[in-house]
This record gives C-alpha cells, sequence and structure tokens, in this order.
C-alpha cells in the first residue's frame, strides 16, 4: 500500500500554523541510547525494551502541564523482574519514574531517564471474603475493579472521576479521594496489605508470615530509622498534634507523617507511609482493598442557591443526614453545560452569575426509606433561599446526567479554551467551617490574575477544585501562572491552615511548595524518610521533594495547534479514552495519536524527527485505529481520533486508488458473490486440512501482495452465507435491508444449524405481526461505510448515493420504516450517508426511519411468547450499539431468553472494524484482551452479539461460538402464534432519523 507520507507529502506533514519552541532535538532521532538499550534489552528482553523515538514521545506527556521525554520505556512483568529493573537502575545511576494509566495531574507520572510502565502487564484482580476485600495488581483500572465487587453489593473507597482509566495503583499512590471518598474510606485506611518492590530489590508481601522479621532483616538502616522517627514526633507534642490536624481533612501535600503515629512496627508504618508517596519510596505491586458497601438505592439532586455562602449555611446538616456527596458548583458552570450537554434543565441558561449549586446524592437501603430520607431533607431546606423547588430522582439516566454533569467540568473547560492554551487542575483543602470564605477568597485571587473565577468540589470535605487557563509557552502567562502560585499558598496556607494539594498527589507543580505548608521541621522528616527508602535517589526525583524553587515552572508543555477534525486539537491530554482504544496494547492510543501530531507541529520543516515520525506513525496510528469512535465516549470533550484517523486515510490516497474503489463499489454485487465463493472455498479447506493451513496459505499471499490488503484467517471462518429468502411486499410493515456482511458471512464453522439469520429475523418478525419485506434488487448496496473506514471518498460517496435512492424508493418514501440486521451498518447509514448526499437527496434521507435489529426485535417481545431455555448467556455489545445506545435493548433480549445475562467486564470494541481485524489482528487480540480473560473464566449456554463481523472476531479472541441473538429469540419463540392486526402498520419506534 503507497505510505501516507511517502504518497502524499504535500497533504500532511508538520500541521501548519504551530509552534516549535519545544520540539525534541535531532540528536534524539535513534531513540534510547543504544548502551541503555542493550543493557535493558539484556536484563528483560526486547519485548520489554521501548527504545523508537516514537514510543519516548508518545510517553513523554501526561494529563499534567509537565513534558519530560524519557530515555527509554520499560515494561516488566513480574514482581522479581521489577526488582532487578530497580537494582539496575541503583547500579548504574538511573532515575526511574512508574506510569500506570497517566491520568496523574502534576507530573508524576513522568520522566526524563527510565519510565516504567506498570500497566500493560500488571491488570488483574481477584475477590476475597466474599466481596468484604478485593486483591488487585497496581495497573488494574479502578473502574473494573469495582465492576468485579459490585456483584457482592460492594465497591472501593476512593472514586475519582477518572475512575474509568485511572489504576490501583495510581489511586493508592496518590491517595485519590472522589466525591463520595470520606476520610475513613480513603487507600490510607482501606489498604489492608500489598506487596512492594524497594529500590534495593527487596520484595515484600505485609500479609506473609514472619514479613515484619524478613522487613527489619533485610532493610534493617530503614526499619531503625522510621523507628526512630517515630519516637521523635512522638515526644514533640506540638508537631504531633499539628500532623493530626492536618489529616482532619484531605491532604495529599507530602508524605503521609500520621503513619509515624498511627504504625507501632517498622512494617506498619511503611505500608501507611507507601499510600500517597506517588512512588517515590518503592513500587506497589499489589494490594489487598477492603471494600464498603454500595446502598440499594440512590436519589440526587441539583439545589440551586443565590450565593456560595447560602449553599454552603446548608451543607453541614446535609453530612449529618448522611449525604454520600455534596458537590459544589458555580452558576457558570452550569450555564455552559446548559449549552454543551444535552438533557439539562432549561433555567441553567438563566442563572446570575452569582448563583450556586449543590449536587447531592443519598443512598438507602430501600425505595421507601429514600423518600422518607428525602423528605425530611426536603423539609429541613424550606426557607433557605433555594431559587428552584427540590426535585430529588432516582431514575438512572437522570442520575447518570447529573454525574456526567459534575464530572464533565474538566471537558467543558477544556473544550472552550483559546487555541494554544493549555489546562492546568488545581484542589486545594479548607477545613469545612471556612468554605464558604475561602471559596470568595479563591474565586476573587483568580479573577485578580486573570483566571476564570470558576469553581468546583467536594463540598462536605472542604475540598475545592479550580481550572487555570494559560499558554505557557508564553512569558507573560507564565509570569502570571507563577504569580498566581505564589498567592495561592499564602491564601490556602496562612490564611487558612489547609491543604495545598487535596486528593490529586503533590507531584512536579507542589514539590517547591511543601515547606511552606509543613514547616521546615516536619519537610525534614520527610527528606530523612526519603532517604531511608531510596538512599540513592532513584525513584521519582523532584517528586515530593525538591530543592529546585521554581521546578513548577520547569518543562511546561506547549499545545501546538494540529488538525480540529473531531475537535482533535482541543486534547487535554488526559488519557480517559485509553482503557477503550483497541490498538491500546499493540501501538498508540487516542492521546498518543494527537501527542505523536503535536511533536510533529513542533518540528520544522524537514527535521530529520518529523521524517522518523511520520513514517512510524502510517502503522503505530493511522493503519492499526480501529476507527470505531468509541474514544469519543470516554473523553470529556467528545474527540472522536477515529475520525481523524480517517480523515488521514482519506489524504493518503491516489487518483488510482480512488478510481479503483469506485469501480469496486460499482460492482459491490459480483464483490459479494466471490467472497461467498472464498467462503466456501476455504471452508472446504478448514474441513480437509485445518483452519492451521488456511491461515498458513492466506499468510504466504499477505507476504507476497500486501498486509493492508488480503485478510488474514487468525482462526475459523464461517460458512459462506446463503441465498436470501423470497419475500412479499404486500402486508410488510417494514422493509428489510439485510446488511452486505450477513450477506457474506454466514453461521459459525462448528454450527449445523442451516437457518440464516435473514430467515430468523423473518420469522420472528411474522410470529409478532409485523412482517418484513426483503427487497429483491438489495444485492450490491450496502451502507458505504467500508469505502468511508478506508478513506475512498468517490466510492462512499457513490455508494451512499445509491443507497439512499434505494431506500427512498423501498420505504415508499419514507412511509416504511427500514430494518438493518447488523449494527455496525446501521450506524453508518444513521451517522455517515448524510455527509455524502446533495441537499435533495439529503432532505429525503433523513425522513426513512432507521431501525437497527436490536431495537426492532426488543420493541416485538410483547407480541412474542418466548421460552426462557437458556441459562447463562454472554453479551458482547458492539462499539455500534454504544454509539446508538442500543446496549440496554440487548441485555432486555436477552433477560426474555435466558436466567442469567452477563456482559463481561472489560468489554469494549473488539477491534475488528470491518475487516480491519482481519487486516491486523493484532488489533482485535489487543482489543479483547480483558473481555477474553473475563470470558474464560465460565462457560456459557451462548454467545450473543449483533454483528457478524465482531462476532468472528470474538470468536477469534474467546474460541467461543459468537451469533446472533436472533437465532435463539426465533428459536425460543417457536410457540408463538402470530399477533393479529393489521401487518400493513408502521412498524415500531425507530431509532429517530438518520440524523440522530
Amino acid at each position: 500500500m503507497r505510505k501516507l507520507f511517502e504518497a502524499n507529502p504535500t497533504k500532511i506533514g508538520r500541521p501548519s500554523g504551530s509552534i516549535v519552541c519545544d520540539a525534541v532535538p535531532d540528536d534524539r532521532i535513534d531513540g534510547t541510547p543504544a548502551d541503555l538499550r542493550d543493557s535493558l534489552v539484556s536484563l528483560l528482553g526486547p519485548d520489554r525494551v521501548l527504545h523508537r523515538l516514537t514510543d519516548l514521545v508518545r510517553y513523554a506527556s501526561d494529563a499534567s502541564p509537565y513534558r519530560y521525554l524519557p530515555n527509554v520505556v520499560v515494561m516488566p512483568r513480574s514482581v522479581d523482574e521489577m526488582a532487578r529493573l530497580l537494582e539496575f537502575c541503583r547500579q548504574n545511576g538511573r532515575k526511574a519514574v512508574f506510569r500506570a494509566a497517566g491520568t496523574s495531574l502534576n507530573g508524576q507520572s513522568q520522566s526524563d531517564d527510565v519510565l516504567i510502565d506498570v500497566r500493560r502487564y500488571w491488570q488483574g484482580c481477584s475477590i476475597e471474603q466474599n466481596g468484604l476485600r478485593l486483591r488487585a495488581k497496581a495497573g488494574t483500572i479502578l473502574g473494573i475493579a469495582n465492576a468485579h465487587v459490585a456483584r457482592h453489593g460492594r465497591q472501593l473507597g476512593p472514586d475519582p472521576a477518572s475512575h474509568g482509566a485511572c489504576t490501583i495503583g495510581g489511586v493508592i499512590a496518590n491517595n485519590a479521594g472522589g466525591m463520595r471518598c470520606t476520610l475513613d474510606r480513603d487507600a490510607y485506611r482501606t489498604m489492608a496489605d500489598c506487596t512492594f518492590v524497594l529500590p534495593s530489590g527487596t520484595i515484600i508481601d505485609t500479609a506473609e508470615p514472619g514479613a515484619e522479621e524478613a522487613f527489619a532483616a533485610a532493610e534493617p538502616a530503614l526499619a531503625e530509622g522510621l523507628m526512630q522517627l517515630r519516637a521523635e514526633l512522638l515526644a514533640d507534642a506540638e508537631l504531633a498534634v499539628r500532623v493530626r490536624r492536618k489529616y482532619s481533612i484531605r491532604n495529599t501535600h507530602g508524605y503521609r507523617l500520621c503513619a509515624l503515629l498511627d504504625g507501632e512496627t517498622p512494617l506498619q508504618i511503611f505500608r501507611r507511609l507507601l499510600v500517597g508517596s506517588e512512588g517515590t519510596l518503592a513500587f506497589i505491586a499489589e494490594a489487598v482493598m477492603e471494600t464498603v458497601p454500595v446502598p440499594a438505592v440512590r436519589g440526587v439532586a441539583f439545589l440551586i442557591f443565590p450565593s456560595i455562602d447560602a449553599a454552603v449555611s446548608v451543607v453541614p446538616h446535609l453530612v449529618a443526614m448522611g449525604a454520600s456527596a455534596v458537590e459544589l458548583m458555580v452558576a457558570p458552570a452550569l450555564t455552559a453545560a446548559s449549552q454543551l450537554i444535552e438533557g439539562t434543565p432549561s433555567y441553567w441558561a438563566r442563572l446570575d452569575p452569582e448563583a450556586a449549586a449543590l449536587l447531592v446524592e443519598f443512598g438507602a437501603g430501600s425505595v421507601e426509606s429514600l423518600a422518607l430520607k428525602e423528605s425530611e431533607i426536603t423539609a429541613h431546606l424550606e426557607g433557605k433561599g433555594l431559587l428552584q423547588p427540590v426535585a430529588f430522582t432516582s431514575v438512572a439516566e437522570a442520575v447518570e446526567l447529573a454525574w456526567h454533569v459534575r464530572e464533565g467540568l474538566l471537558g467543558l473547560v477544556g473544550k472552550q479554551r483559546p487555541a494554544g492554551a493549555m489546562l492546568i487542575t488545581e484542589d486545594v483543602c479548607f477545613p469545612p467551617a471556612s468554605l464558604a470564605a475561602a471559596a470568595r477568597d479563591l474565586q476573587q485571587l483568580l479573577a485578580k490574575h486573570g483566571f476564570t473565577p470558576g469553581i468546583a468540589g467536594h463540598a462536605a470535605h472542604g475540598n475545592l477544585h479550580f481550572m487555570l487557563v494559560a499558554k505557557l509557552d508564553e512569558e507573560e502567562s507564565r509570569a502570571r501562572y507563577s504569580a498566581f502560585m505564589e498567592e495561592l499558598v499564602s491564601l490556602v496556607v496562612q490564611k487558612y491552615d489547609g491543604s495545598l494539594k487535596a486528593e490529586h498527589g503533590t507531584g512536579l507543580n507542589m514539590a517547591p511548595f511543601l515547606a511552606a505548608e509543613w514547616g521546615e521541621k516536619a519537610t525534614a522528616m520527610m527528606w530523612r524518610i526519603k532517604e531511608l527508602a531510596d538512599p540513592e535517589g532513584v525513584l521519582g526525583p523532584n517528586v515530593i521533594l525538591t530543592r529546585r524553587k521554581m521546578l513548577h515552572l520547569e518543562r511546561l508543555k506547549s499545545v501546538p495547534m494540529i488538525e480540529t477534525v473531531a475537535d482533535a486539537s482541543q486534547c487535554i491530554e488526559c488519557g480517559f479514552c485509553e482503557p477503550v482504544c483497541p490498538s491500546r496494547n499493540v501501538t498508540t492510543t487516542p492521546r498518543q495519536r494527537i501527542v505523536l501530531r503535536r511533536e510533529m507541529a513542533r518540528q520544522s520543516d524537514g527535521s530529520a524527527v518529523l521524517d522518523r515520525l511520520q513514517k512510524d506513525y502510517e502503522y503505530d496510528a493511522i493503519q492499526t485505529c480501529a476507527g470505531d469512535g468509541t474514544c469519543s465516549l470516554r473523553c470529556p470533550i467528545g474527540i472522536d481520533t477515529g475520525s481523524l484517523m480517517r480523515s488521514f486515510r482519506r489524504m493518503e490516497r491516489s487518483e488510482r486508488e480512488e478510481t479503483v474503489a469506485l469501480r469496486v463499489a460499482r460492482n459491490w454485487a459480483l464483490v459479494e458473490r466471490l467472497s461467498r465463493i472464498g467462503l466456501s472455498t476455504a471452508d472446504v479447506i478448514q474441513k480437509t486440512f485445518g483452519t492451521r493451513t488456511l491461515t498458513a496459505l492466506t499468510g504466504l499471499g499477505r507476504s507476497v501482495i500486501s498486509e493492508d490488503l488480503l485478510p488474514s484467517v487468525p482462526g475459523p471462518m464461517p460458512h459462506a452465507a446463503k441465498a436470501l429468502p423470497h419475500t412479499m411486499k404486500d402486508g410488510a410493515a417494514a422493509v428489510y435491508f439485510p446488511a452486505c456482511i450477513n450477506r457474506m458471512f454466514g453461521r459459525d464453522p462448528d454450527c449445523s444449524d442451516p437457518m440464516s439469520l435473514p430467515e430468523a429475523l423473518l420469522l420472528v418478525s411474522e410470529r409478532a405481526g409485523r412482517p418484513l419485506w426483503i427487497p429483491p434488487d438489495v444485492a450490491g448496496l450496502c451502507c458505504a461505510t467500508p469505502f468511508s473506514s478506508k478513506g475512498y471518498a468517490r466510492a462512499h460517496a457513490d455508494m451512499s448515493t445509491r443507497m439512499a435512492d434505494a431506500l427512498w424508493r423501498w420505504s415508499e418514501e419514507g412511509r416504511l420504516p427500514v430494518v438493518i440486521d447488523a449494527a455496525s451498518c446501521t450506524h453508518g447509514l444513521v451517522t455517515e450517508v448524510c455527509r455524502s448526499l446533495d441537499e435533495e437527496r439529503e432532505a429525503r434521507f433523513k425522513r426513512i426511519k432507521l431501525i437497527d435489529v436490536t431495537q426492532w426485535c426488543r420493541d416485538l417481545l410483547p407480541a412474542l411468547s418466548v421460552e426462557r431455555e437458556l441459562g447463562h448467556v454472554v453479551l458482547h455489545p458492539t462499539c455500534s450499539m454504544m454509539h446508538l445506545e442500543l446496549t440496554g435493548a440487548l441485555e432486555e433480549i436477552a433477560r426474555s431468553l435466558a436466567l442469567e445475562v452477563e456482559v463481561p467486564i472489560g468489554a469494549a470494541c473488539c477491534g475488528t472494524a470491518g475487516d480491519r481485524g482481519l487486516l491486523h489482528p493484532e488489533l482485535v487480540r489487543s482489543a479483547t484482551c480483558e473481555e477474553a480473560q473475563s470470558v474464560a473464566e465460565r462457560s456459557a449456554d451462548a454467545y450473543f452479539s449483533a454483528n457478524r463481523t465482531c462476532e468472528m472476531g470474538m470468536r477469534h479472541a474467546t474460541g467461543r461460538p459468537y451469533e446472533s441473538f436472533v437465532f435463539a429469540l426465533e428459536r425460543q419463540s417457536r410457540g408463538t402464534e402470530p399477533a393479529l392486526g393489521n401487518p400493513g402498520q408502521p412498524g415500531p419506534a425507530a431509532l429517530g432519523d438518520s440524523k440522530s
């Protein structure tokens, strides 16, 4: 295939109009220095050492405002390998930093030497004591951990807004808090045991018998030094009282000195010190966490007050009445939300800027007890000056929207910031009794220095968050930021004796101000702790402790402009997208794709670094992007990086390639026939010689022709599809358009049932009194997605036009709805086709009701008598179903068929992406890693999905026979008599018009 940057160097190169102030120099072109690379490869193996320049650049940024280019990125797999790696660093004078999710906001996960990835090979957890405890590896995503314990009615205490991306290791290392996390539920209080690795290479499991003795024997200086520090603190009554008072509110600034008071032995002290130590004392490989109960029901309400003072005045009583969360937001944030988030109350747009809101949540054991509590709260709030009546809700969608607004504040500010500006997120904590005055002072300070005076936070804890928008590559902006930080320290520490860091950790940006909050004696004790645990200073240099007074102003990253496609230029590099990206375990993630483009923008035209990054980008970013768009569902700003990659694919197409693709589109019926012939041939080879032979043959062909053109055979291939059944238009309730993938690919290779998907759907619809009609001329037409995903603009436009004309004709100009039997095709028709139509066709197309088979069958259920014959069913909701919000419909259908329905933990896009998973099977393996592990834990009676190529991908990834739910629905509803009524009436409610 013609490579992007070789084919069209004038179309895509260095983004125009960008800056080069902090560009990677050309002397880094070879990535990791050869001696360091070779030493680490010898130590761990070549697959554990990322040394290319591209790898170093994509790891150089995280969610913080800093940018450090590592010398190497290493991925150890076990505690033994970690011990060898740390010992290597100690012996060779190297500095190391741990990085898991990279969601840290203050520079804790960045290094200019050895960066250790502890996400890739450090995932997994297990339930202990019936859910009362959870054992988890450091790289386990918090949201996945909570999904495991939720089956036991429990959750972990910390609940930061980044729960879908951050890891257990990061939560412990930063002592992360969150909306509902009280002090007795944070990691300091709920981490029962852990396995850690010291810079010396010592490995300790605190739960092992004799662990205390082993610790003292292996690290005598550390053990003795900790006991000496404890004795000193106990002897200093004034400082001991101050330490206790400092931790009576949230505080993650510096080492947790209260560990010296709470622990009575060296290991008890050190285990506690590790919480909040930000990876600077040891590596926590695994932790045992105590869980907390989850309320049976929850209710939320927005309480709108005329001022912050009025809002804060009711917080103590709300907390006393058992509020699980009390979140403070100022009116401008709600006003912005009303403009950008659908479904928010209309009155938010008219709020006085001085107004404030509390988002409160209460939990209870039953609906009745929750209602009683809510009525008591409502009564208490009478006469408190509320601008709107109290309105609690427990409706799942409304509760989700409320928290989406609160957690989406980062995205709201990020989306509205000027081009090239950085977003810095800070958090401080005040004694709750001083919150109202402190909030006013903080707003005034922000305004004084030219920052938006918007604040939010966990009012129940006195914890306030604010965001600074600044162009840190400009001297004036850096000076303004520096002046603000100096005055912030004075305000928080001197006026209110608060915490400069409440739950985000110290990091690089607050390390210079540690002594300002703690004083010289306490800070000196922290230095002694660091020197005892890490005498050579291997771990996290300048994180938490530093002697560089202006560290917070060093290595601030620029935000050069890149492509505006799908708002990619607005990326805040938070990393929320990464856990759902199909390529996360094989090449790059959405954040990294954007980080690499920004580095290209920093480079001057013709630089060696630019050339090297461009060449790597073709495979690492463009070819291995599934283009599924699930990243946009997790992104606070809604960036669809897949759309950006598809735009690059369009740009790389030559005129000749466009012509060939157009010819293919116009002869799509022939493609269908050839595909069926190919599958029939493959079926014979599989049965005669086995799948391995077929895989080897296609592998040979790919090596000769192209791995980007000829699909692979990563596993058993399905049978060829049968001919479509004949149907009658008279009396049809809807048009049925069988997707081309279902006209080519038939049943699972191990399935002996001859029934096809179209036959099954026709039978089910007939039984429900909603017969379907398949137009006789569907062959050769498709949703056009295969062309748009590969970047063939002309072919996509041609197929879209012919498809739109056919749908208009088949539907009798929109009278009949159209049912599509593959979610990806439904999504493609709903979202993509209109972009290629002329004005007249677009207007007509929007009048056609498009219904996915999942919604169609869900709406047929009341007319069917379904036998619940299956015991346990596993579902794979496809990425298209997530976009179309049909996962709930699939679950509802499955619950009508089976006693137990499971959506595996970690289920996301399977990476198949039409044929991309066949072109790059490594993408499917990467995408399904966590889901496949969950599926392997137990067998099921059936495995359902709603997209044939996705079902094939899941078969290859798990070895389980995934097929459409329609087959089971047809089989288990055979006793249903055809429903009465006029079969010519329009079908059930559609997804909406094709614009939705």
